[in-house]
Order: structure tokens, then sequence, then C-alpha cells
């Protein structure tokens, strides 16, 4: 397995750090410990993609991604922070290396998991409100919309209560199989959720006959959504099950980022699951929104799962 793991010295990032260092990973596990060192002044919110280069390899282990700059710590400190986490990551049977990129931290992070082929990106969350979360926790968000990877937003120490968000979809089934065959997981209890998508629709005028046969068929839509999606989280559940997990399921109905948060509240979980399918244009916005809304407003930490995942 090949990982990514991106430190700034914050809190949160060494949450993330103490997460990683306790996981069950594969044998010959490597892990490339990477801190952005950044130059200069930017604007919050530049645009993708950011001007960036070559990574060129310095000193057998460390490699500098050219990149749009902003302002960032210190060197030295930079250097005593990975110096920290690669103490605390190494163990038997992984290979830590550590590695400072120049730039733009979220499009430096994403370039080199992408240039490493990496199978996981592990970041920490830095916001601890609503306007906290949209400027610090940008980078995170950036880096869950645009690796080709699986991205671990760890707000938490543990992983032993999971919910999992389903949909049926490409994106949720390769998520599935990621819950089911990475060591990580092994004795996690997992909750499946599925959520109905219902609203109600709105009187547009006409004759009252014509809109009770709207609501009519819009009943017959709404059990329909339901069956489906109950007999998804089922499925998924008797199919984690085998595969050696503690898993349960439950349906809900609304709007899924809403439910899939308030499911994970309920049950007091420590970790949501979820898949993702597109990577760029449309696709990513529409149908990558959820797992994006989700990664933002979790109070846990948030597995992201592409199709593109190596399992």
């Amino acid at each position: 397995m090949r990982i990514l793991f991106a430190t700034d010295g914050s809190a949160s990032a060494d949450r993330a750090r103490d997460l990683l260092a306790a996981l069950h990973l594969p044998l010959d596990t490597y892990i490339r410990v990477v801190g952005v060192r950044r130059h200069g002044a930017s604007p919050i919110g530049a645009g993708w993609p950011f001007a960036g280069g070559q990574a060129a390899s310095v000193a057998g282990a460390e490699v500098r991604a050219a990149a749009t700059a902003v302002a960032i710590p210190p060197e030295d400190h930079l250097g005593m922070v990975l110096d920290t986490a690669v103490s605390a990551i190494e163990g038997p049977g992984r290979r830590v290396e550590r590695v400072v990129l120049d730039g733009r931290p979220g499009g430096a992070i994403v370039e080199q998991a992408n240039e490493m082929a990496a199978d996981l990106v592990v970041v920490g969350n830095r916001g601890h409100g609503t306007i906290e979360s949209m400027l610090l926790g940008s980078v995170s968000r950036e880096i869950v919309d645009h690796a080709r990877c699986a991205v671990l937003v760890v707000r938490g120490t543990t992983v032993r209560n999971a919910l999992f968000a389903t949909d049926g979809s490409e994106g949720a089934r390769h998520a599935e199989q990621a819950l089911a065959a990475w060591p990580m997981f092994a004795g996690t209890h997992v909750r499946v959720c599925a959520v109905a998508q219902t609203s109600l629709p709105m009187p547009l005028g006409g004759a009252p006959s014509l809109y009770d046969q709207v609501i009519e068929q819009y009943e017959l839509d709404v059990d329909e959504a339901r069956r489906i999606a109950a007999a998804e989280a089922e499925a998924a559940a008797d199919r984690l099950t085998q595969a050696g997990l503690d898993a349960s399921w439950e349906q809900r109905d609304g709007d899924p980022a809403g439910e899939i948060l308030r499911a994970a509240t309920a049950r007091g979980a420590d970790l949501i699951v979820t898949g993702t399918r597109g990577n760029t244009g449309l696709s990513r916005l529409v149908l990558g929104s959820v797992a994006g809304n989700v990664a933002v407003h979790a109070h846990c930490s948030v597995l992201v799962v592409r199709c593109t995942t190596p399992i």
C-alpha cells in the first residue's frame, strides 16, 4: 500500500499522524510524509489548477514540486515537524520517507499523490466552526475534490465505529470493497446507511385533481425509492458481514449529505466512509457534492473513496 501523509504541524495534523501510526497496515507499506514550504502570499481560495512544475528529486528522499506560493512556517520548523512525524509513523513492515514540497498546499499535495501513485492520502482537518472551516479546511476540501485516490480527512484517533454511506453506485461499491479489503478496518463495526431522496412536489396551479394525481405518483415513487435504498443497504451489510466485518444497516429519507451526517451523529460514528464518482467537470460537481459536503461538515473522520482508488 502507498500512502501520502500531509502535515503542517497543526493539532489536527498531529491527530492524523497519531491515527496513521496506530492503523494496522499491510506489510511493505510505503508512507511518504510531506510538508509544504510556501513563500510570499496568495489570495485565499485561489482557483484550480495551480501553476505548477515537475517534481525534482533532492538528496534522495526530498522532493520539491514548484507551484503558486503562499505563506507558511519557517523551514527549520517544517523539518522538525516532518522528522517527528516520521519517527511516530515508522515501524516494522513500513518504509517511511520525508518529503518537502514547494507551493500552494492543496495543489502541491495532489500533484505529489498523483506522481507517487498513492492509494490513500491522509490529512487533518483544521476547521473548528462554519467560517473557520471554510478558510482552514480549504486545503483538505481541495484534496478531496481533486486527488485520484482515496482521501482520509482525520478528526479523531480511532476508526472502530464506521458509518458507510451507499447509493448503489460504482463509487459506493468501490468504497465497500476498501472497507472489506483494507486491514485497517479489521474489527470495525460498520453501519450501512442508504438515503432515499424525497422532495414533495410544489403545486404549480391548474386543476386540483391534476395535483392530486401528481401527489399519488409522488407517493409511489417515494415508496419505490425507499425499497431500493433499503435493499441496497441490506445487501451491502450482508456482503460486509461475509467479509468478516460486524455490519448492520438502516434506510433514511431526505437530503443525502444531511441524513448521512445525522446518522453518523446518532450512531456516535468515528468514521464516515463514502464513495464518489467524477474527478473533473460537471460529474465531479454534481456526483461528488455529497462526499465533499460530508467531508467538510462531519464531526468525525471521513474516508472518500474514488472509483480509481486501487483496492
